[in-house]
This record gives C-alpha cells, structure tokens and sequence, in this order.
C-alpha cells in the first residue's frame, strides 16, 4: 500500500526531496511508517496518529485475545455502532455536532458508520478482513524506525495518541516514540488525555493546528 502511495504523488509529479506532508491515522500511520522507510528524502513531515510499529498486547492476554477473536464475530447493527463508538471519547459524543447537522456528534458518527456499513460495495467483509490481516503483519523494529528517523530527520517526525485509545492502546505510543529516537531527540510527542482512536474527530481544531504547525516548521528547515 505504501508503494500504491507513491504511484498516485509520482503521477501527479510530487517527486522532488523534502515535498511530501505525510499523515497517517491508525492503520494509515502504518503505511506511512512503510513510505517513510522506503524513501525518507522524499518525506518532509510525518505525523504518526493513533498508531503503531507494531501490535502488541499491553492489556493482559485473555482480554487481548477476546477482542481479536470479537473482531470477526458477526453483530447486529447497534452491537457494531455501540463497538464504534467505544473508540472516542464519551465526553465527545455528547457535545453539539461541530458540523451542525445533527444534535450531537454521537448522532452524526453513527449516521456516518451507517451510511458506511450499509455500502456493501465499498465497505466490504473481505476487505475489513484484509484490512485486520495486513495490520496485524505490519512491524517495525526499533533498529528499522531508528534508521528511518535518522534520513528523515527526528525534527520532522510527531507522534499523537489518546489516553483512552482502545483499539491500538496508549501504550503503543510511548513505544513508538522511545523506537524514533524519543523527545530529547526531537521527535514531538503530543498526548490527548481522554481521547479515544479517532483525534481528528474528537480534537478537529488542536489536530489541525498542530499538522500546520509541523508543516510550516519543516517548510523552514
């Protein structure tokens, strides 16, 4: 998938050093560690969300092992919305739609949710099947994302989690960052206390400074 990435910014001609913006959110982060091992000149920022090297179980084998064998179980339509919705922040689903449509944010990620689940061209059980598979085979080492790092440079590498984050959990953070290099290195470590998986959601304007904040960082360097 990382390699499909740079097929799309090489067609559009995005081929020069230093000219990618990379973000990747969950198993996007995944990938885009991939794209920055692969070709680290090219990268200018990367902003690693809500993800991982690799999965670990940091939350004692038996509740590990439940909630990868509930993945694939068969729900109803409000046991997957409840699922969904355990990934944010409560407090987040309770306040006022930040687009004004609906009453509450809750209302509006569950209509979206819907409106995903019922595509079942585009949102398919093959391709959440191949989606869990290919986040469970993904792994960086620490001598991998130390080598990475250093061609990028640790200056142009932030890393944000959630505290309540219970799909890859905060742990995973506090990892990947020690494997970058750490904070005294310069890598930005930025932690969410009570947020859950989806930041971009729950903290739409903190996250959204903090990517232009990166960006125009790098731009200078």
């Amino acid at each position: 998938m990382a390699k499909d990435a740079f097929e799309v910014v090489d067609h559009l001609g995005w081929t020069a050093e230093r000219q990618l913006h990379v973000i990747g959110v969950s198993m996007g982060g995944m990938i885009v560690q991939e794209m920055a091992c692969l070709e680290p000149q090219r990268v200018a920022s990367l902003s690693l969300i809500s993800t991982a090297a690799q999965l670990m179980n940091t939350i004692g084998y038996f509740e590990h092992l439940r909630r990868r064998v509930e993945i694939f179980i068969p729900k109803s339509m409000d046991a997957q919305l409840a699922e969904v919705k355990s990934r944010v922040s409560s407090i987040w689903l309770s306040e006022p739609d930040a687009d004004g449509g609906f009453p509450t944010n809750g209302d509006h990620f569950a209509a979206q949710e819907l409106k995903k689940r019922q595509d079942t061209d585009g949102f398919t059980r093959k391709g959440f099947l191949c989606q869990a598979v290919a986040v469970g085979w993904h792994k960086k080492t620490a001598d991998q994302l130390q080598q990475m790092a250093e061609k990028v440079g640790r200056q142009r590498i932030q890393v944000m989690h959630g505290t309540i984050d219970n799909l890859i959990t905060f742990p995973h953070a506090a990892i990947l960052v020690d494997a970058l290099g750490g904070e005294g290195a310069g890598i930005t470590n930025v932690i969410f206390p009570g947020r859950g998986h989806y930041l971009p959601l729950e903290e739409r304007q903190a996250f959204r400074r903090l990517i232009e904040a990166m960006i125009e960082k790098t731009e200078a360097l």
